[in-house]
């Protein structure tokens, strides 16, 4: 099965937070094909948690993992670091005091 580009899935990640209400923006915009996506999700109380897309070495399938986690300065410095490695990276931000991402929604692993 053929990947999606990371323009296409952000696009489309975008698109169903808004349907949810849940804000988002592209805080660094990677490459449009084969990019890497940290999504930040930021509860707007001085914390944060990051994700990034990983292979499951237990199930060989793709999922969303926490890269890190705590006060929101931690987590954006963790951001610096991998767009230190990769300058390629996107870079998600969502905002949503009840902790809603949607990366655990049908669709979003891939």
């Amino acid at each position: 099965m053929a990947r999606l580009t990371a323009r296409f899935w952000i696009d489309a990640y975008l698109a169903r937070l808004r349907l949810s209400d849940i804000p988002a923006f592209v805080v660094a915009h990677g490459d449009d094909t084969g990019g890497a996506v940290l999504v930040k999700l930021n509860t707007l109380d001085g914390k944060a948690q990051l994700f990034q897309r990983s292979i499951d070495l237990a199930t060989g399938e793709r999922a969303w993992f926490s890269l890190a986690e705590g006060d929101e300065a931690e987590v954006d410095d963790a951001i610096a670091r991998q767009r230190g490695f990769d300058p390629d990276i996107w870079v998600v931000e969502v905002e949503d005091r009840a902790g809603r991402h949607l990366l655990d929604a049908d669709g979003l692993s891939g």
